[in-house]
């Protein structure tokens, strides 16, 4: 877990096949975000055969091969897109690009899971949109701080059995460790990376949705600043937002570059819940002082205090679900609509943020 950035975050689960060997394969596109690997890991760790992998820069592909060994090399993304036998293609492209990539690997019929955010502007999302109507495809998204850590998947359960009652508020900190001297070009460029609350918050405004069963919410304010990065003139290293969703249930959060070089890994994410009946804490990556391990869920409810150390106990249900959605065409992983509004509200707190340190 202690991987530098969070930009090669690949969680490892135990495997646990929805499929047989070849049942379902796919094609990894687009290497720009090392969400690549935990996204396709996932998938594999579901059943999933990779068959494919296509990127023109060929130092990416050549890494991509070391952690994904018999893989094959397509020479171009026709070459996947042609191959009647993928049934999805995973990618993680410049943000900006990954509207356009999705579009046309639904217009080649086959399903799209991308990397977060999964839209830089409002016109990607309508088009996008318009598309999925038109071809009947999936365009699924890789909400790794919910669908690739074991602690919320299970508040997420804890939630869903009644543990806390009504869900009344969510608090969420999605700190990340900069590493500017790794970072390609496009992450410092506003129109390719999307804005940090678009970027990272994205992340943040899906769980609030999922955790309090809402399918919309209301964006009350939002900021968002450059405080130590002046060398970076478009890199906002800082914002939060505050949003009440269409039920009442009320959210806040905050995202940021600055995690400290002494941490032991690259964010000290946590989720505050609160119920009408209980609460829930999930720190994810770290127990800051205490354990280097992540996915800690501290919950509190009328049968007192609980600790679960959650790493290697719950799984991540979501790849196998995922599967099974594109084989039956069913939504149980996630639905159409809730990756869409996540996005679209990301995109609306981002342009309506207060710049607080122009």
């Amino acid at each position: 877990m202690g991987n530098a950035d969070g930009m090669n975050y690949a969680p490892k689960g135990k495997p646990n096949p929805v499929v047989k060997e070849g049942e379902f394969p796919i094609a990894a596109a687009a290497l720009d975000h090392g969400h690549i690997n935990g996204m396709c890991n996932g998938l594999i760790e579901a059943g999933a055969t990779l068959k494919w992998v296509y990127d023109p820069d060929p130092e990416k592909v050549q890494k991509f091969v070391e952690q994904f060994p018999g893989v094959e090399v397509a020479s171009s993304l026709e070459e996947i897109l042609n191959d009647e036998s993928i049934k999805l293609v995973a990618a993680a492209a410049i943000p900006s690009k990954r509207s356009a990539l999705g579009n046309k690997v639904m217009k080649a019929g086959k399903d799209y899971f991308t990397d977060k955010t999964p839209f830089t502007t409002i016109e990607q999302l309508e088009e996008t949109k318009r598309i999925v109507g038109e071809t009947g495809q999936k365009y699924m998204v890789y909400f790794s701080e919910r669908l690739h850590v074991e602690g919320a998947v299970f508040a997420g359960q804890l939630i869903s059995d009644g543990a806390i009652g009504r869900v009344i508020q969510v608090t969420g900190f999605g700190p990340h460790r900069l590493n500017a001297d790794s970072r390609p070009d496009w992450f410092f460029n506003k129109e390719q990376y999307g804005g940090i609350l678009c970027d990272i918050g994205s992340h943040q405004i899906e769980q609030f949705l999922h955790f309090t069963g809402n399918e919309n919410a209301r964006i009350l304010h939002s900021k968002v600043g450059n405080y130590n990065n002046p060398q970076y003139p478009e890199l906002e290293d800082y914002g939060d937002a505050t949003l009440v969703g269409d039920n009442g249930a009320t959210f806040y959060f905050k995202v940021d570059w600055f995690t400290p070089d002494g941490l032991s890994t690259w964010g000290d994410g946590r989720t505050f819940i609160t119920g009408t009946e209980g609460t829930i804490e999930i720190r994810k990556y770290v127990d800051v002082a205490r354990e280097e391990t992540g996915n800690h869920l501290y919950l509190v409810n009328k049968d007192g205090e609980k600790h679960y150390a959650l790493s290697g106990e719950v799984g991540f249900p979501f790849f196998g679900e995922l599967i099974k959605d594109c084989i039956h065409r069913t939504e149980n992983a996630m639905t159409q609509a809730h990756a869409f509004k996540a996005a679209e509200l990301c995109l609306r707190t981002q342009a309506e943020a207060v710049h607080i340190t122009k």
